[in-house]
């Protein structure tokens, strides 16, 4: 390990021998004025924004680390006796053994920003490069909080450290486009085309795409394609429950999943009414935030988990389910997020309370309509928020192996992300290369005719690195299994 990354110190000098993650260009810094443009708070005294300035190897001015709004605390940051049992799960540390590319090393990170030292951009670098997957919590035997810690640091960055105006522009496009359903559907529309006409097959076996900037190559790599015919029906506003009724749920159906897979609420909603419940899909919910509140968006975050409470107060329901992990996780955590809005606070609470994943639901009430057989054999892999942010992991297995003939396989170093990570594979193309490669050769490895898994970032990620190892393989959303299943579709038996 370089000396300069041993715990408790990290250099502020750009070394030219560091891993190629490391090395991060930064621009000009404008005027200290426009700090809230990431979707943060403004920072409230404009004085800090001036006391403690410094600056790093390439003459670029840093602010202090962090301002009087929601630092990292430093009650949580003490409950770390840096232990290393989180070194091995740690995504990055795995991948190029940096401690202040693991948990502890940030954390060490985060203290001294407490001490008073500015935001360098190599500080940031170290931030930025983490996944936020949250298997560091799982493996903590200290119980240490990170995923409070690691959100609160990244709204202090997006806050308070310039970014190049190209990382600007970039960040801005996504979260311009993947929270907001219309724009995003009306955005992807020439993908009908793309996909027809076999576009992105004849660039990738011209080459063309491999000359691409590494995040245009990503973006391209991980374009879906858009679901056609029946499977572009999402869930309805309203699904009776079939028989006796057993519960009234709503169901979010999300930005992301609700373009590129509608088929998977639609699934999830006829598989609750099978077991008998009602189903409301709020109209008007769109996203929940969680792209926004895992990025550090802090106000942005808020507005969408706001009115995704008032969408389901209004719809009156008892349990609300969901079908994407990050977003389950995101909206579990709503009462922390809007802990210091007066009108939110107490309602964001109750309703972190009736959040359920919907394998999480369905092993709670138990099944009711008759599983009939798929036969395949199937690997599931563990989502990251779902397994490490809500500790939902035996709950989906349950619920598959509840199905007659379906011979369930695990993944090795199934602890470790894919790489996806919210928008992780769009800003940080590389290093979530190395891990879907890496989780690639997993999946292949369990050698099953079915991959499942709850989250569609995942889905996204793992088939775009299977394609191009020259993979091909199903994959499928367990709602979309069990409702094969209770239907008695023969959907995933079919080679």
């Amino acid at each position: 390990m370089p000396a300069d990354n041993k715990p408790g110190k990290t250099s502020d000098v750009h070394h030219e021998n560091q891993p190629a993650h490391m090395q991060a260009v930064q621009g000009t810094v404008g005027g200290v004025g426009n700090l809230g443009d990431a979707g943060g708070v403004a920072v409230a005294d404009s004085t800090q924004a001036v006391d403690g300035r410094a600056r790093d190897a390439a003459g670029l001015l840093n602010l202090p680390a962090f301002d009087s709004h929601h630092p990292p605390d430093a009650g949580l940051i003490e409950d770390c006796v840096h232990c290393g049992f989180c070194l091995p799960t740690c995504p990055t540390y795995v991948l190029w053994g940096e401690e202040m590319d693991s948990p502890r090393g940030r954390i060490y990170l985060m203290q001294e920003g407490l001490e008073g030292r500015p935001l360098t951009t190599e500080m940031v670098r170290h931030f930025d490069l983490c996944l936020g997957c949250l298997a560091c919590v799982t493996a903590c035997p200290s119980g240490v909080q990170y995923e409070k810690l690691i959100e609160a640091t990244r709204q202090q960055v997006e806050r308070r450290h310039p970014r190049t105006a190209a990382e600007k522009y970039f960040r801005h496009l996504i979260f311009a486009l993947f929270p907001h359903p219309k724009r995003l559907r009306f955005a992807t529309a020439p993908l009908a085309l793309y996909a027809r006409y076999s576009v992105g097959e004849r660039l990738r076996r011209s080459g063309l795409t491999a000359r691409l900037p590494a995040r245009l190559r990503a973006m391209e790599e991980l374009t879906p394609d858009l679901p056609r015919g029946e499977r572009s029906a999402g869930a309805p506003e309203f699904t009776p429950a079939r028989g006796v009724r057993r519960a009234r749920v709503g169901l979010l159906t999300g930005c992301v999943q609700s373009v590129f897979f509608p088929y998977v609420n639609a699934a999830t909603a006829r598989v609750l009414s099978a077991d008998g419940c009602d189903v409301v899909a709020p109209p008007g919910q769109g996203c929940c935030g969680a792209l926004s509140v895992h990025s550090g968006r802090e106000r942005e975050a808020q507005a969408f988990a706001r009115r995704t409470i008032v969408a389901f107060e209004r719809a009156g329901v008892e349990r609300v389910v969901v079908n994407a992990a990050g977003c389950g996780s995101a909206m579990k955590g709503y009462g922390y997020l809007l802990r210091d809005d007066p009108e939110y606070a107490e309602r964001a609470t109750l309703f972190a309370e009736k959040v359920r994943d919907a394998s999480e639901f369905l092993h709670e009430i138990g099944p009711v309509a008759p599983r009939r057989p798929v036969e395949t054999t199937a690997a599931y892999h563990d989502a990251c928020h779902l397994a490490h942010g809500q500790g939902v992991r035996a709950q989906p297995r349950a619920c598959l192996a509840a199905i007659p003939g379906l011979e369930l396989r695990e993944i090795g170093e199934s602890e470790i992300c894919c790489g996806s990570a919210g928008v992780y594979n769009l800003t940080e193309p590389e290093a979530a290369a190395e891990l879907g490669a890496r989780k690639a050769e997993h999946v292949i490895a369990a050698d099953a005719d079915l991959l499942v898994t709850a989250n569609p970032g995942c889905m996204l990620q793992i088939r775009a690195h299977l394609r191009k190892m020259g993979r091909t393989m199903m994959l499928a959303h367990p709602m979309e299994v069990l409702d094969a299943s209770i239907r008695g579709s023969d959907e995933f038996t079919r080679q």
